[in-house]
């Protein structure tokens, strides 16, 4: 018999272009059914073409079951987006933006009937951009988030494990989940912190893994060879869905378990 108590949420690392989107599509359903999942959120900020996400794209992402869309840094590459934030609340951008910066940072979603799920999305400043500090914003937005639920995850797109690792344990007991994204490398240092919140550095990346960070390694390593500017397109080959399953109390909103997701994609995928 399933326990009431217990929700099964499962986080999917930055989805990258079209193998990404693929994966997700041929991959959720089984997991969804396996894990008997409750609540699916992903970073969808290079869903399209590896870099950015558009409305159709967001919009093909939530009919393959995604239930939220969180974002990082590279939400404004496509200026079609910038108006669709402000229209639809499954998809955040960092909270941490100035004030007035279109969409939302943080929204309480509907798991089921009696039950409901806060996301907060931050970015990170340390070889990033100057913005609010996350660690103030996260106090702003709990002090919203913890009057209408016990169950938190937040989504923290920085680039220093360190700043990442701060905030994991800044928000121990503040928050169900601590999830990194922005890397696109998989980190394996899972772990329920001592007050219950479940910790990961970076949940990686769903897309090609034959590759630099999803792009064309030759591309890449051209780059860094000759310093010039390249046009950096999304890898073929193998494709992995990586991510992160939780289970989590749902009176206590405590991490019961955390577990690293890498699931392959059958054949290759361009």
């Amino acid at each position: 018999m399933p326990n009431d108590h217990v929700v099964r949420i499962l986080f999917i690392g930055d989805i990258v272009g079209k193998a990404g989107r693929r994966a997700v599509r041929e991959l959720l359903p089984t997991l969804k059914r396996e894990w008997r999942l409750d609540f699916v959120v992903a970073n969808g900020e290079n869903a399209a073409g590896g870099i950015g996400i558009t409305p159709e794209k967001a919009q093909e992402l939530f009919l393959l079951g995604i239930d939220v869309i969180t974002t990082g840094n590279h939400i404004w590459k496509r200026r079609e987006i910038i108006p669709y934030l402000d229209k639809d609340s499954r998809i955040l951008r960092p909270a941490n933006y100035p004030s007035g910066t279109p969409g939302r940072g943080s929204g309480v979603f509907k798991i089921k009937e009696g039950l409901s799920i806060g996301v907060l999305n931050l970015e990170g400043r340390i070889f990033m951009k100057p913005l609010e500090s996350p660690f103030k914003t996260a106090k702003e937005h709990l002090s919203y988030l913890k009057e209408k639920t016990s169950l938190i995850l937040v989504d923290f797109h920085a680039e220093a494990t360190s700043e990442k690792m701060a905030l994991g344990w800044f928000l121990d007991g503040e928050v169900s989940a601590v999830i990194g994204t922005h890397t696109h490398v998989q980190t394996a240092d899972e772990r329920i912190l001592p007050k219950g919140t479940a910790y990961l550095t970076d949940a990686g990346m769903t897309g090609p893994v034959d590759s630099v960070i999803g792009m064309k390694k030759e591309t890449a390593i051209a780059t860094f060879i000759t310093q010039l500017p390249n046009r950096f397109e999304v890898a073929g080959g193998k494709v992995e869905l990586q991510g992160v399953y939780l289970e989590l109390d749902a009176i206590t909103g405590r991490a019961l378990k955390i577990k690293r997701l890498k699931e392959p994609l059958g054949g290759n995928h361009g």
